[in-house]
């Protein structure tokens, strides 16, 4: 049974479901724009999540290649949104038309949460396809603690490589195939290449020659958001590195992790990242919102959502009309999702003082993508530019927009470290089953009873 949580009577309470690029953002405009009204209580935030932080997802391969620790690429919420409260839960269930929803905090009985305003912005979650073998043996890289996976999975092949003289064994262990040809997939192959590169430099059996890399992609280019040209020099760019860029190819099987591709080639892998695109989070689906045939929230080019009063979205979840681009929607990125968040507190803060909205126009600044060390490709404001300066321009970037002055420091310094000190490139795999030992230890002296007892006897 749930029970209601309550709040300052007749004070407005504003509900955010999700506390990534557009809650984060959100509940900081709302911070700033109703600064005295938060703090005589008139007015309530509420940001519900299951993490209580955000991530900062542009810096997850180079987390997951070792350039930056995964605590620096993100945000805790409490830290930032002193004057909201912050709930580390899921939305089970939300009805709009009674404001109320049903969050399931991380222990105890479900809550029912009331509000007056919502923002839906849940953001998305992979998109996987029925392929065999694809759920059991894939992993994506959307959180932090993929990319602390993967970094310690991808070492671990080089150590199962490095100590045995299986020859099928160590050619499983050393390729990495790589399902996406977008910004995630392409930037992750690279970082991880460029990672195990200088891994090998500490190995005696394992060379960079014996490394096999494998990147597929449904359409016939790459990076399209960088345009056909760069897209081109950098796949260009990546077999020049080794790195085996399929295009027009699609993934069919992975049972086993023998991969399966619809050019006919077969082979094992003991790594399978898939980065192939996104879909809305469930969590959109779990009420009476109105979604379009790709389970995005209809949202109109005000932020808010079709046909319901004082409801606003944005962001990877939702629908929003381009209205640079007649017919199209806005693409689920972070450029966009910022920007959107910031008019959309705006918006949320019009509606309560009775004013006009005003809709969200914003035109493509460009896109920019790491592919290793000293190396990228980025097209801002329609300048190309490559390698050395397209990654420095990477960094600057991402290194303005990452948010709060603690986090800019603290990348800032794995970057100026990285300068001067050689990569750490150890595997922690065991922290992923942290009592493995102590369970060891156990059975041991579980053991040594046993056979203590039965001499006695």
């Amino acid at each position: 049974m749930a029970r209601t949580a309550q709040g300052t009577p007749g004070a407005p309470h504003i509900l955010i479901v999700g506390g990534g690029y557009v809650g984060m953002y959100t509940a900081l405009r709302l911070q700033k724009k109703l600064k005295r009204e938060l703090r005589r209580g008139e007015v309530r935030v509420t940001v519900v999540d299951p993490n209580s932080y955000m991530t900062y997802q542009p810096f997850l391969p180079e987390a997951a290649a070792g350039n930056i620790s995964p605590r620096h690429v993100v945000v805790p919420l409490r830290r930032v949104l002193p004057k909201c409260t912050v709930r580390k839960a899921r939305v089970t269930e939300l009805n709009h038309d009674e404001r109320w929803a049903i969050v399931q905090p991380l222990a105890g009985p479900p809550e029912r949460i009331t509000y007056d305003y919502l923002v839906m912005a849940a953001g998305a979650v992979p998109r996987l396809l029925p392929i065999p073998g694809l759920a059991e043996n894939g992993i994506s890289l959307k959180t932090v603690g993929e990319a602390i996976h993967l970094r310690n999975h991808v070492l671990e092949q080089l150590e199962i490589a490095e100590s045995t003289d299986d020859v099928e064994l160590r050619r499983k262990a050393l390729t990495f195939v790589f399902v996406g040809g977008g910004f995630a997939g392409v930037e992750a192959v690279a970082e991880l290449e460029d990672m195990t590169r200088d891994a090998t430099k500490y190995m005696r059996k394992v060379t960079p020659q014996d490394l096999r890399f494998v990147l597929v992609e449904a359409t016939d280019r790459i990076l399209p958001e960088v345009g056909p040209d760069m897209g081109k020099w950098t796949a260009e760019q990546l077999r020049g590195r080794g790195i085996a860029v399929k295009m027009s190819t699609f993934l069919q099987s992975a049972v086993d992790g023998q991969i399966e591709l619809s050019d006919g080639s077969s082979f094992p892998a003991g790594t399978l990242v898939w980065n192939a695109g996104v879909k809305p989070s469930p969590v959109v689906r779990n009420g009476d919102l109105p979604v379009d045939e790709r389970g995005r929230v209809k949202g109109t080019e005000y932020l808010t959502i079709e046909g319901l009063v004082r409801a606003f979205t944005a962001g990877d979840n939702a629908a929003i009309p381009d209205l640079t681009e007649d017919g199209m929607f806005c693409p689920p990125n972070a450029q966009h999702a910022v920007r959107q968040a910031k008019l959309l507190g705006d918006n949320i803060v019009r509606s309560m003082r009775g004013k006009t909205l005003k809709p969200y126009v914003h035109g493509n600044l460009g896109a920019v993508a790491g592919l290793g060390l000293h190396k990228g490709v980025a097209n801002p404001l329609g300048i190309k530019l490559k390698g050395w300066p397209a990654w420095f321009f990477h960094r600057s970037y991402h290194g303005a927009m990452v948010p709060t002055f603690n986090r800019k420091i603290r990348v800032i310094a794995d970057w100026t470290l990285a300068l001067f000190l050689k990569r750490e490139t150890v595997s922690l795999a065991t922290i992923e089953q942290p009592r493995a030992d102590f369970e060891l230890a156990a059975l041991d002296d579980g053991k040594a009873k046993a056979k203590a007892d039965q001499n006695a006897a």
